[in-house]
């Protein structure tokens, strides 16, 4: 067979192989006169030949913007302006539903799921869904009993950064939510949730078998072995 016996109709060149005319022909389908350059790995389309030299960089390892403050380096500038914010502590994002900030818009687009309840994210394991993709990440770990953040202090191991935080407060003897009916101190905030119930005699865990109520779940989980005989 003759070293290029695939050619384009539309342009003449020349292929040895057929997926390469596909993939080729697809380059005449994309360019417009908006967008006349075309990155040819993964055919996305640019309008400046500048916008296509930058793009390329993402399919290498080079990376020639550097951080000064930290020295992450970066393929594209845009990834280094939008990472100097964490340095800045800038947030030039605001949602206007409720006026958060946000360093990037992507997380503000995230965000604004909060607001239209919609989950794009589904498990697929449990088909539950989250607004939010990391949330999605953290959800799978209840799957996988992946619990990636350890305590160097005592190695015990918690699927959550925040729960390590939380935790190392046992060891600092940290207590910063504090009770303001008796001034008692915790190291969670779910501690004081649960305290503060002794205060307002809230009873939100019922049993579906006899209506009892309680203040803590694991009361609830106790007292439902009553009806299951279970010991």
């Amino acid at each position: 067979m003759d070293e290029k016996a695939y050619v384009c109709d539309v342009c003449g060149k020349g292929f040895c192989k057929k997926y390469k005319l596909n993939r080729h022909f697809r380059t005449h389908e994309l360019k417009t006169d908006e967008k006349p350059y075309f990155c040819d790995v993964c055919f996305k389309t640019f309008s400046e030949k500048r916008y296509l030299k930058n793009h390329l960089l993402t399919h290498t390892s080079e990376k020639p913007y550097s951080c000064h403050v930290c020295k992450i380096q970066f393929s594209q500038k845009g990834d280094l302006n939008r990472h100097f914010c964490i340095h800045t502590k800038e947030k030039p994002h605001a949602c206007d539903v409720c006026g958060k900030e946000f360093s990037q818009k992507r997380y503000l687009k995230d965000h604004y799921r909060t607001h239209s309840n919609e989950n794009p994210y589904p498990c697929d394991v449990c088909s539950k869904t989250f607004s939010q993709k990391w949330r999605l990440n953290t959800h799978y770990r209840v799957h996988t009993n992946e619990k990636p953040f350890s305590c160097d202090i005592c190695s015990k191991q918690y699927s959550q950064k925040r729960y390590l935080k939380d935790h190392y407060r046992t060891h600092t003897n940290e207590k910063p939510y504090s009770c303001d009916v008796c001034n008692k101190d915790f190291f969670y905030k779910g501690a004081l949730n649960q305290h503060y119930r002794t205060h307002t005699k809230e009873k939100p865990f019922s049993c579906d078998v006899c209506g009892k109520e309680y203040t803590q779940k694991r009361y609830l989980n106790k007292h439902f072995c009553t009806h299951t005989d279970k010991k």
